[in-house]
């Protein structure tokens, strides 16, 4: 049995020497020929083959990286949007209005803040210097009046009607200070003015009055209209 064995293994060897060495090609019996001509009979389209020169790490990481997708970009149209068209704004100018005590300047305040743009108007505090005159009066009538009127032309003073509560009367002069107003009355008695006095006319006035720094004719329209603005005169801010 290990003879019969051992001539199988030999006749195996035997055969697998033939084959791998051709012997048996007559019979279809012969393995894959890698070498030439087969080969070259194997290539497909070598006339397409090039030979580049060797390119750097990042050209070939470049080269192998595909490009991303670049997206459309939208259609621009060649002609410039249309200008905004702003309406004229109109000449501008600094205007005031008051003297307005604290009751009413809340009121034009909460008016102001409504319907007013912020930052075209504010509301400052400010005192008013009382007012002093050389007043003559009151007298008893109108004909006591005119009587001393025409005293005082004929010295060629100048005078007017006191007006307010100190009518029937004519003042000779009206000041900021009683100091000047002093002033004024000695003068006049070195002239011959015996009856004349110096009274307050008005005492100072503390309150708060609207500025418009930069008015337009339709700032000032807005402004006008409001109730609280309470119908006072709007006048330039150095007069």
């Amino acid at each position: 049995m290990l003879r019969i064995a051992l001539l199988i293994l030999l006749l195996a060897n035997a055969g697998y020497f033939a084959w791998s060495q051709g012997a048996l090609a007559s019979l279809g019996w012969a393995p894959t020929q890698h070498s030439e001509p087969e080969r070259l009979r194997q290539q497909l389209q070598p006339e397409a083959l090039q030979l580049l020169p060797p390119a750097s790490t990042a050209e070939t990481v470049a080269a192998a990286t595909p490009a991303p997708a670049v997206a459309a970009e939208p259609t621009v149209s060649a002609e410039p949007p249309p200008a905004e068209v702003q309406a004229p704004v109109g000449p501008t100018q600094c205007l005031q209005a008051g003297i307005y005590d604290d009751n009413a300047a809340d009121t034009l305040r909460r008016a102001l803040l409504l319907q007013v743009p912020e930052g075209s108007w504010n509301l400052a505090p400010i005192t008013q210097p009382g007012r002093w005159m050389v007043y003559m009066g009151k007298f008893a009538d109108s004909q006591a009046l005119e009587k001393k009127r025409a005293e005082l032309v004929a010295r060629k003073l100048d005078h007017d009607r006191a007006g307010g509560a100190l009518e029937p009367g004519l003042s000779l002069g009206r000041f900021s200070s009683e100091e000047a107003a002093t002033r004024e009355l000695t003068q006049l008695v070195r002239q011959g003015v015996r009856s004349a006095r110096v009274v307050q006319e008005r005492p100072d006035r503390h309150g708060f009055i609207l500025r418009l720094p930069a008015a337009t004719p339709s700032l000032r329209a807005q402004v006008e209209a409001l109730p609280a603005f309470g119908g006072k005169a709007l006048r330039g801010c150095g007069a």
